[in-house]
């Protein structure tokens, strides 16, 4: 399994209007993908602009060929793109270890 954890900085003030975007699109759209296991969003208390998101994949290449080469990569953007005050930062993590 693969985590993609984004960090995403959004315009100030949209935080409500975002929170449904983001909810919307990762049940309408990213839920749709290949390789798609699950997700969370987690917003910060001290930067009320950032969010980060977790999408977990089967394997890397089902989110960084297979997602974002098809046309749901562009439904997605098109939901959440517009709050965006820069694009997001995207890293790869493989799991090392976790708590029982």
């Amino acid at each position: 399994m693969i985590l993609e954890l984004a960090d995403i900085r959004i315009q100030p003030g949209q935080q409500a209007a975002f929170d449904e975007a983001i909810q919307r699109g990762l049940s309408t759209v990213i839920a749709r993908a290949r390789g798609f296991q699950g997700f969370k969003v987690n917003k910060c208390i001290e930067s009320p602009e950032r969010y980060i998101l977790q999408i977990f994949w089967d394997t890397l290449e089902d989110h960084t060929v297979a997602f974002r080469q098809s046309p749901l990569f562009a439904e997605w953007r098109a939901i959440v793109g517009p709050f965006f005050a820069a694009p997001p930062v995207v890293e790869h993590f493989e799991l090392l270890a976790k708590s029982d």
